[in-house]
């Protein structure tokens, strides 16, 4: 059976480190699969949720905040400023932290205001859709 090396990282730490069959996750312009022996690439990413079938049967799933994939024929590097294992996500928090959001777009002063607060609703909705994924699959 043929594995590719995955290692998934934070800006705080190494979130996954192992051998997968395949490695699913969100492009900028759509989804990828990445499986073994795959071409070389480095893309960005969008903030959504990373799906990892390991060696041994198992699933993986990791929310990233975007950031960039590097795909080589036996490694994938998937660099997030935020990284969070799919065990660990809290939908209450995340749901709170999306309203607050939510507000702060309604009383943005500025385009900057603004701007930084689309970007941060758009990666909580993100997480909350990479939550629910995470559940149906358990």
């Amino acid at each position: 059976m043929s594995t590719i090396h995955v290692d998934v990282v934070s800006a705080e730490q190494s979130i996954f480190s192992g051998e997968a069959k395949f490695v699913a996750l969100p492009g900028e312009a759509g989804e990828l699969g990445i499986k073994p022996r795959h071409t070389p690439l480095i893309t960005r990413i969008k903030a959504g949720s990373v799906r990892i079938e390991k060696a041994d049967g198992g699933e993986e799933f990791v929310f990233v905040a975007g950031g960039i994939l590097e795909v080589q024929p036996n490694c994938v590097t998937v660099l997030s400023d935020t990284a969070i294992r799919g065990g660990d996500l809290d939908e209450q928090k995340a749901n709170e932290a999306k309203a607050a959001a939510a507000e702060a777009l309604k009383n943005a002063k500025n385009d900057i205001d603004l701007a930084k607060a689309q970007s941060e609703l758009a990666v909580l909705a993100a997480q909350v859709a990479a939550l629910r994924k995470y559940r149906q699959k358990k």
